[in-house]
């Protein structure tokens, strides 16, 4: 029996198979509200095969949005438009739903990554952004306004309330985005946290506003829904996060009321390089699974049915996530399934074209 393909409790919420897509911005929001582009691209995930997908960065007030064209929760507006396609996706598709929701921070007032992917010119409708302290992304960035106390209750705040609309809208799992550079990675990490108040410091310290954010978004999201983060395991740059840091993290995440670590890493800075082998992020989420005893979902570089079914097989990590690889085979799923000898389950319109009724289907566990 495929491990990939075993059901999995998240929490509260059963999923049919280990398999997850990956939040992904598409930058092509309406004043952060979803359009027919969101309704097009998430209706076909919704029958990849996954047993969830997860809505992209979904940003918790307006000025902490990545791009003009990203998505956001702060607003009827916002939640009207997110429930028009979750629910259009739902009578059509297979999958459960998440949401991440997210603060861009330094990283906020940005250009799509089409349009440049720096920070927005005089021109293009820039924005003030705020961080721990006052440094830059990159060369060429915003400098942020070091936030104060009466940002960060605002940010708490945001946070919150952008976790009752999802609440309201039906999500079955919420994300909290603490990972790659954004507000509260940027609080973690030393390279970008240099506070000398409650705030900053020691990693006790620089874990607060995670910590209290988590704490307060689980107070008003039932227990019937996971809560989650997605974390950045490490930094890459030697004066930056360590494993041994993210393990920490995510032990007193999971002591806040977190039922799951998505395991990422890298962001901080403009010019840190990230590792591209295959599965790099891989080890990190296996030392966390273990040491922190908490449910983990792995992203970076999974891209073969063979080598997912690995990672979950060997108890590396309980669940693996999957981005451009969905983009690139939108029934990624479908094709795994064949490949390891799975039953996916799929709608009954589409019944014709599994393996049962359709030989090529059989092609890719023929070819193994």
């Amino acid at each position: 029996m495929s491990s990939l393909f075993s059901s999995f409790k998240l929490g509260p919420v059963e999923l049919s198979n280990r398999i997850v897509v990956s939040p992904m911005c598409q930058y092509s929001a309406d004043d952060g509200s979803m359009t027919d582009w969101h309704m097009a691209h998430l209706g076909m995930l919704s029958n990849c095969g996954a047993g969830l997908v997860i809505v992209e960065a979904t940003h918790v007030e307006r000025h902490g949005r990545i791009t003009h064209g990203c998505v956001g929760l702060y607003s009827d507006h916002n939640e009207a438009a997110i429930q028009r396609v979750i629910e259009h996706c739902r009578r059509a598709g297979t999958a459960k739903w998440g949401i991440q929701i997210a603060h861009a921070g330094r990283k906020a007032s940005s250009q799509r990554p089409w349009e440049g992917a720096g920070a927005l010119k005089p021109g293009q409708d820039p924005w003030e952004t705020v961080a721990p302290s006052a440094l830059p992304f990159g060369q060429g960035w915003h400098v942020p306004r070091a936030a104060t106390l009466d940002d960060i209750a605002h940010v708490h705040e945001a946070f919150v309330n952008s976790a009752k609309r999802a609440v309201r809208i039906g999500f079955d799992a919420i994300e909290l985005h603490y990972a790659h550079g954004y507000l509260a990675h940027s609080f973690l990490s030393p390279v970008s946290n240099q506070r000398t108040d409650q705030y900053g410091g020691s990693l006790e310290n620089r874990m607060r506003l995670g910590r209290e954010i988590a704490r307060a978004v689980r107070e008003v999201v039932p227990k019937t829904i996971a809560l989650g983060a997605r974390i950045t395991g490490a930094d890459w740059r030697e004066e930056g996060l360590s494993v041994d840091d993210a393990v920490a993290y995510s032990k007193s995440l999971k002591a806040d009321g977190l039922d799951y670590i998505d395991v990422s890493s890298g962001g901080i800075t403009a010019d840190t390089r990230t590792p591209t082998t295959p599965g790099y992020n891989v080890p990190i989420a296996e030392r966390i699974k273990k040491e922190a005893g908490v449910a983990t979902r792995v992203v970076g570089m999974i891209t073969a049915p063979a080598q997912a079914e690995s990672i979950v097989g060997e108890g590396k990590a309980d669940m693996v996530a999957l981005g451009r690889g969905m983009l690139d085979d939108p029934r990624w799923g479908w094709h795994a399934g064949a490949e390891l000898g799975a039953d996916v389950v799929r709608p009954p319109q589409y019944l014709r074209a599994g393996p049962k009724m359709w030989p090529p289907a059989q092609r890719a566990r023929v070819a193994s």
